[in-house]
């Protein structure tokens, strides 16, 4: 263990020097101000009881977790991430350590109570928290999914090494990033991903386990084998176990230490796992009957703050009496705080519904590039368009995709490509080709197998201010990443706007141009167009891909970019390359044909079946193009059939709450008096894509069949 020295009393009657300097590795020491960590605990604890003794009973506060027991360790760590650049995730007991960031009691009771000035205005949980940075750490957004704090914190720790070794950027070295987890959420996918990225990149990472031997009313057991996770660990590569007490002053302040400086010093992720008490139930609910009542005793024994007091007074860093009038103000500070936020205002009605999508005007304070460069700057640098070069060369879609993934790259020294095989073989489809080569292994890289890490990855690293552009390599494949992936999108919501997370999605979707199957032909849009807060590109053909994806790199919110398996490299997708700054605006269909007598209105591969469909049918049809999903051009399609008082609404996706019935219910709603035959649906069945060709023409729409259902309607 390290040295751990203390400034005592010089003389008689001298003052007590409040602080002690904690040696550590690189002869990195760390200096505690003890009085502030005295005064956060004495915080911590007043507003644990106000609530669970006052607001809790009188329906103020309706989500309760104590930290006691836990606040030792966090406040700790708290007074140690004390770099502008540093960023921590957290959980639903963490705010002794965002206490210890800057975050105010009354801010504090303001959250619990669901009051304006808390930390999401009342939109989320008062325990989920976030917090830009107050001068150190930045509390990145909590997920109220278990284990979920993980990767996004390794997205952050990648971020500090691009930004310092890559950008040049001096200031971030040195940084780090931390999450902040329960023993149960050691279990957790979340967890297993960080701890393959961070290792294998030897990122600078802490994971800080509070090991309360409980997950709820579940035994660590049960969660690990031998229920400790450092010691399952000690033989995981490229990784610094420490282990020992998160309540003796000593032994926690020594141990936090060591495990910052050793990743400031750039010597890789640190697990640390420090053991305390839970001293309160699970939540403010939860009587702890499950624990035998010596294990409640032991518990009641391991409190850190008589440990703390007992330090503190045996160092000569406080008396008993100054103790107690420490105690007493702090509890003063917290009361006079509750009354403030009592006497504070519920959050507005009229702008609950601001923040889902990025507004001009309402630009976030942290991720992406505005922040750091300005909202005008970013529209000057980010929103320039062009009209389309019908001159330029034809080309596949996907020769389209990966010419425009190259000029952002040179253009945004931010952007980032990442996913599984996108490397020095450029990608299963061929989107990255020579792009690392070219940009090099800190711009263009591979990942592990596991697309809950990819995700997440890419939320941590948004957020740190870059634009990353993460690969999935089929839609069916991005369901292990669905928890970071809802997360994301909110996040600009539950922060009040304070928090976003830019980012592109690539995902090839739809059945191939020889052959389906139920893994690699899902399109799914409907799901994610179900999911708040995502934008969904979905183009038909090169020079669309071009603006659409063009539009979304330099874009302000996260945006899924799917790309046709069918289109990648045939000629229905072929289109002139439009230019270098060509952009189309999401939420802007296209009519692709004209017509009098029927509207079909349709997407991705789909488009090129109706197209053929109405070529072939003797009704005048036009066809009508959305392009994007989320935002979809409802005034374009109603405008269409107003017209044409016909339509059929085409998609790939399956059948039943597929999107194309939100089409349907829209013109129902908006359009029923213009209507001379009922609104007609066109899916795939509700059954997976068959591997077989000819089983797959029967489950998915064709061109005979559009044709045969514009003759249906045109007959009504």
């Amino acid at each position: 263990m390290a040295k751990h020295s203390s400034m005592k009393k010089t003389q008689a009657g001298a003052s007590p020097a409040p602080a002690t300097t904690v040696d550590a590795p690189e002869n990195n020491a760390v200096i505690i101000d003890w009085l502030r960590v005295a005064r956060l605990m004495f915080l911590s604890r007043a507003l644990d009881d106000i609530e669970e003794e006052r607001l809790v009973p009188q329906g103020l506060v309706t989500y309760q977790f104590s930290s006691r027991g836990h606040d030792l360790a966090q406040i700790l760590l708290g007074v140690m991430m004390n770099n502008p650049h540093d960023a921590a995730t957290v959980y639903y007991r963490s705010r002794p350590f965002v206490l210890a960031q800057g975050l105010t009691p009354e801010e504090a009771v303001r959250s619990t109570m669901g009051r304006t000035g808390g930390i999401s205005e009342g939109r989320d949980i008062g325990v989920v928290h976030n917090l830009p940075s107050r001068g150190a750490a930045t509390v990145l957004p909590t997920s109220g999914d278990v284990g979920a704090q993980y990767t996004p914190a390794a997205g952050w720790a990648q971020a500090i090494r691009y930004r310092a070794d890559v950008m040049k950027q001096e200031e971030w070295n040195g940084a780090i990033a931390a999450a902040l987890g329960g023993d149960a959420s050691c279990a957790t996918n979340g967890f297993w991903a960080a701890l393959n990225i961070v290792t294998t990149g030897k990122l600078p990472y802490l994971f800080f386990i509070e090991d309360n031997g409980y997950g709820i009313s579940v035994p660590g057991t049960y969660q690990t084998p031998g229920a400790n996770i450092a010691e399952n660990l000690r033989s995981f590569g490229d990784l610094t176990i420490l282990d020992g007490s998160g309540t003796d002053p000593v032994e926690t302040s020594t141990l936090i230490a060591q495990a910052v400086a050793q990743i400031r010093a750039g010597n890789g992720p640190v697990l640390l796992r420090l053991t305390v008490p839970r001293l309160a139930g699970h939540s403010f609910v939860d009587t702890q009957a499950y624990k035998p009542a010596e294990l409640l005793e032991r518990e009641r024994a391991a409190d850190p703050l008589p440990k703390l007091r007992d330090y503190l007074i045996g160092e000569g860093i406080v008396s008993a009496d100054e103790w107690e009038r420490l105690e007493s103000a702090t509890r003063k500070e917290a009361e006079e705080a509750v009354e403030r936020a009592l006497a504070s205002d519920q959050p507005s009605r009229d702008v609950v519904l601001d923040n889902v999508y990025y507004e001009s005007g309402q630009p976030q304070q942290v991720g992406g590039v505005i922040p750091e460069i300005g909202e005008q700057e970013y529209r000057a640098a980010f929103r320039n368009g062009a009209e389309p070069n019908p001159s330029g060369p034809r080309m596949n879609l996907i020769d389209a995709v990966r010419q425009t993934l190259n000029g952002e790259l040179e253009r945004n020294n931010r952007l980032i490509v990442f996913g599984e095989d996108v490397g020095m073989k450029g990608g299963v489809h061929g989107a990255t080709i020579d792009m690392q080569t070219r940009f090099g292994a800190d711009r263009v890289f591979d990942t592990s197998l596991n697309e809950e890490g990819i995700i997440g990855r890419a939320v941590g690293m948004a957020m740190a201010g870059l634009m990353p552009v993460p690969e999935i390599q089929f839609r069916k494949y991005a369901d292990p990443a669905h928890e970071q992936i809802n997360d994301c999108g909110t996040i600009r919501w539950r922060t009040a706007g304070k928090f976003a997370a830019p980012m592109v999605v690539r995902i090839p979707v739809g059945f191939g141009k020889k052959t389906g199957d139920p893994w690699h032909s899902v399109s799914g849009e409907a799901i994610y167009a179900h999911l708040i807060g995502w934008r969904i590109a979905f183009p038909s053909n090169a020079q669309d891909a071009v603006g659409l994806l063009r539009t979304a790199l330099r874009g302000n919110d996260p945006t899924f970019f799917f790309e046709h398996r069918g289109l990648l490299d045939t000629r229905e997708g072929r289109r002139p390359y439009p230019g270098d700054d060509y952009m189309i605006p999401f939420g802007v269909a296209q009519v692709v044909r004209e017509g009098t007598d029927l509207t079909i209105v349709t997407w991705g591969e789909m488009v090129h079946r109706a197209m053929e469909a109405a070529s072939n049918s003797n009704a005048s049809v036009e066809v009508i193009d959305l392009r994007t999903v989320m935002p979809w051009d409802r005034e374009a399609v109603l405008r269409s059939v107003r017209k044409t008082n016909r339509c059929i609404v085409v998609h790939e996706d399956n059948w039943t709450c597929g999107f194309g019935a939100e089409i349907a219910a829209t013109i129902a709603q908006d359009a029923f008096t213009w209507l001379d035959a009922p609104v007609e649906r066109m899916a795939t069945a509700d059954c997976p894509i068959p591997y077989n060709p000819l089983l797959m023409e029967v489950v998915v729409p064709t061109a005979g069949k559009i044709a045969a259902r514009i003759a249906k309607v045109m007959a009504f």
